[in-house]
């Protein structure tokens, strides 16, 4: 199963359409994960375009996303959660376990920096944003491969 992450797309501000990079990755996709931070609606439903889309409510969305805080699913065997905000850096894995007891990996955006980190029972990964680098060399999305329960791949692929 092929997955792209994406987090933090600020649309209309920073994201009038899909970028054609984004497009690339999306095309073809089993997936897509948004880890929040839409800020419009009409994101969703152009990603829906692509592949079927699992969203979670950011902070700078409002009541017209009809999404969740947080979200638990099982793709091919693997147990995901998703949330935007994930914490402050430190003490993250232990909170993002303590948040996600049976999830494999979790799903996390908000801050725009990518971040692919596990302690060895628990992923926690954060695709950044593909138009909203901030101090980011490159806005990023993830690309993850999922496999008969496994995380096979987890990258994260720079789009400007």
């Amino acid at each position: 199963m092929r997955v792209v992450a994406l987090s933090d797309t600020h649309a209309p501000r920073r994201w009038r359409s899909c970028p054609p990079r984004v497009a690339g990755h999306v095309r073809g996709a089993d997936l897509i994960l948004h880890a929040g931070d839409v800020c419009v609606p009409s994101v969703i439903e152009e990603l829906a375009a692509y592949a079927p889309v699992h969203v979670v409510k950011g902070n700078n969305d409002g009541p017209d996303l009809d999404a969740p805080e947080t979200l638990e699913l099982t793709l091919d065997g693997l147990r995901i959660g998703m949330i935007h905000d994930s914490g402050p850096a430190k003490g993250r894995l232990a909170r993002m376990r303590r948040r996600f007891p049976r999830a494999d990996l979790v799903v996390f955006g908000h801050s725009h920096i990518p971040l692919d980190e596990s302690d060895g029972g628990l992923r926690i990964f954060n695709p950044g944003s593909p138009t909203d680098r901030r101090r980011q060399p490159h806005g990023t999305l993830g690309l993850l491969t999922i496999e008969h329960g496994a995380l096979t791949r987890a990258e994260i692929v720079p789009v400007t």
